[in-house]
Formats: C-alpha cells, sequence, structure tokens
C-alpha cells in the first residue's frame, strides 16, 4: 500500500503533506526528528491519510493537496480535525 498523510505540528500547527509505503515508520520518523524537512517543528499529530494500491496514484493526490485548489479540498476534509 502507498499512503499520503497530513501531520499537525503541535509546535506551529502548521501541515505537512507527505506520502509513504510504509505509514508507521514514516510517522515515527517525523516525531523522531529524522525527517530534515520536518525536524524543527516536532511533535506532530498524524490528523489524515488516504490509502492507493499503486504509487502512480498517491503520488498524484500528493501533489493535487498541494496545490492551491487541492488545498481548498484538503482543509475541507479535515476541517473539524484543524481545530484540536
Amino acid at each position: 500500500m502507498h499512503y499520503v498523510y497530513v501531520l499537525k505540528s503541535i509546535k506551529d500547527n502548521k501541515l505537512y503533506i507527505g506520502k509513504t509505503d510504509n505509514l508507521e515508520i514514516r510517522f515515527k520518523e517525523h516525531n523522531q526528528g529524522k525527517v530534515r524537512s520536518t525536524k524543527s517543528r516536532i511533535p506532530f499529530k498524524l490528523i489524515f491519510y488516504e490509502a492507493f494500491s499503486n504509487k502512480t496514484d498517491a503520488g498524484r493526490d500528493e501533489l493535487f493537496f498541494k496545490s492551491g485548489y487541492g488545498k481548498e479540498v484538503l482543509k475541507e476534509k479535515i476541517k473539524y480535525s484543524l481545530l484540536d
């Protein structure tokens, strides 16, 4: 399986969108400071993910969620998670 996921930084409340083929390990890597792009923003809370059977679809969704309209769609999907 391949996953697109959204993390929310507890430190600054900003979101991070990524993709992986092992969500559990990748989430731990983020919170252990092993990911350079998120190291300064730990700890994180996993607030959303979608599973795909292939890498291509996961990559397409990740890029969509990082686009202008995709961010709007994503924020609607996770609006209640953003309140925490």
